[in-house]
């Protein structure tokens, strides 16, 4: 059994575009690079005719990843009642008990992973850690290079 892809509804919505330019505006202009490459000539020696095809199978590619990400997606619903509790969509600042630094992170599904903008999974050991856990909360976190210890200073939504 495939394992379940924790999605937005917004990402969910961005990947259905994606996938759409993707088999109608993309597919076409693939195709016409592999038509024009074919009229130079000799298959064997055309690099433009093997730069084409390469883009096609990247294509095909794409698009085939897409359609299971969307076919195995279980949308993340915005959790009812306490906004204080760390969940999906969650904004965390955690202080870090080592040296006192902080750190800011959104909880979101393992598809909309974005390090460099603090976008963390909720199957990170960060995440697991943090997941129900609200303000004030003392966390404890196994980590790849051992133990960290940190408290959520604040959650929003």
């Amino acid at each position: 059994m495939e394992k379940e892809i924790k999605l937005t509804q917004a990402s969910i919505d961005e990947l259905k575009a994606e996938l759409e330019y993707l088999k109608t505006v993309r597919e076409r202009e693939v195709a016409e690079q592999i038509k024009e490459a074919r009229s130079f000539g000799d298959l064997s020696e055309n690099s433009e005719y093997d730069e084409a095809k390469n883009e096609q199978g990247k294509l095909y590619s794409r698009i085939a990843e897409i359609e299971n990400i969307i076919a195995h997606a279980k949308i993340i619903e915005e959790p009812v009642g306490n906004d204080k509790t760390v969940g999906h969509g969650s904004k965390i600042v955690l202080e870090f008990s080592d040296d006192g630094s902080r750190e800011e992170y959104m909880i979101v599904g393992t598809q909309e992973v974005d390090p460099d903008m603090g976008r963390i999974s909720d199957e990170s050991p960060i995440g697991k850690a943090v997941m129900g856990k609200h303000a004030g909360d003392k966390v404890s976190i196994e980590v790849p290079g051992g133990h960290m210890e940190c408290v959520v200073i604040s959650v929003t939504r």
